[in-house]
């Protein structure tokens, strides 16, 4: 059994680590077992339980059927502590999921008002007429909560009873996915059912062969022994290694450590950490080299202008100098020309005075004679 906090859960056993849960997800749909539509509910929800440390303990697929549902349900409701269910929500009469399934949690659907609006006002924004059979999708848990859908008119179920834990999903993808990630995903983590951040580091690379890639990487994780554990999973046109530790004897900061060891050694054969696809790792590196672009870009401009400003700058002041300079020279000549008449003076002074003094002394010879 599992914890929560609702109030139907109160003395359930102490919760387990979140490895030893059991998670089972029931796919609804007769498309599904006919072939009309891949299963690829199984696909989204295994890896995303993956990344948070669990692993899905059973996946059924079963018909529109309600007495195949009851069965099916008692029987992983018995056995798990997380029940997913997905499709069977709908407004149409094969839409069967909510009464068979209340019929064995002994729960009363009750129809919610703010439901039946939020259904309307989607209908008369689209600007269509909504039909009564919608009505249904607005019935809820007595003792249960709403998982509001963003993209459609189905909002998912919530339950917490018996100390386990069910979540009721619309079938349509683009409803289902955003609703699991940024609605289950966050409320599972903090009951203590997923952990809070991914459980491994995954490195994905592209041109290099699973066998070969195991080889390369082998030295680095020899020197961590068993408290790494590695897996590989070969897709088309890319092989992912993942590195956790199970045991908890790597936090996660090491395992990131050990990523980044890797991924250096695997140089241009790396594609990326994580789990994005070659095409969005080609458009994210575009993007990033048009952003550098446009940086550079932006940069020489500013450093042409700048430089344009400091070469007016200079212009200016080298002739400012010049004027300085030319001031200087005047004044320097003006000089030259002042010292040059006051020499002048001086030396007719001079002159005056030796020749009056020589005029004087012939007179006084004169006298004497």
């Amino acid at each position: 059994m599992v914890s929560s906090h609702n109030a139907d859960t109160q003395g359930s056993t102490a919760r387990k680590p979140v490895a030893q849960i059991r998670y089972e997800l029931l796919t609804l749909g007769d498309e599904l077992l006919l072939g009309l539509t891949a299963n690829g509910h199984l696909t989204f929800i295994g890896a995303q339980l993956g990344r948070r440390g669990v692993t899905l303990g059973r996946n059924v697929t079963i018909t529109d059927e309600a007495e195949v549902i009851v069965a099916q349900f008692r029987e992983s409701w018995a056995r798990a502590d997380v029940v997913i269910t997905t499709g069977g929500l709908g407004p149409t009469c094969d839409d069967r999921t909510r009464e068979a399934i209340a019929e064995v949690l002994g729960q009363k659907l009750v129809r919610d008002a703010d439901i039946v609006q939020s259904i309307s006002d989607r209908f008369t924004r689209l600007g269509r007429k909504m039909t009564d059979n919608n009505l249904k999708q607005a019935d809820r848990f007595e003792r249960g909560e709403v998982l509001p859908n963003g993209n459609g008119t189905a909002p998912g179920l919530w339950v917490e009873q018996d100390g386990k834990v069910l979540v009721m999903l619309p079938g349509p993808p683009n409803e289902l996915q955003p609703m699991f990630l940024e609605q289950v995903v966050p409320r599972l983590a903090a009951r203590g059912l997923l952990l809070e951040r991914e459980a491994y580091v995954q490195l994905r690379t592209a041109g290099v062969g699973e066998s070969m890639l195991e080889t390369r990487l082998q030295p680095i994780f020899n020197q961590y022994g068993d408290a790494l554990s590695v897996a590989f999973c070969a897709h088309q046109g890319a092989v992912d290694c993942r590195v956790s530790s199970p045991s908890g004897r790597l936090s996660y900061e090491q395992l990131e450590s050990v990523a980044r060891e890797c991924g250096a050694l695997l140089g241009e054969d790396l594609m990326c950490y994580g789990h994005d696809t070659l095409a969005k790792t080609v458009s994210d590196h575009q993007a990033t080299m048009r952003e550098l672009t446009e940086a550079h870009g932006k940069a020489t401009t500013m450093a042409n202008s700048r430089i344009e400003e400091l070469e007016k700058q200079t212009s200016a002041l080298q002739t400012s100098l010049e004027g300085v300079q030319n001031k200087l020279k005047a004044q320097e000549v003006q000089t030259a020309k002042a010292e040059a008449l006051a020499a002048a003076e001086s030396e007719r002074a001079l002159g005056f005075t030796t020749a009056l003094s020589e005029a004087n002394a012939a007179i006084e010879r004169l006298r004497a004679d």
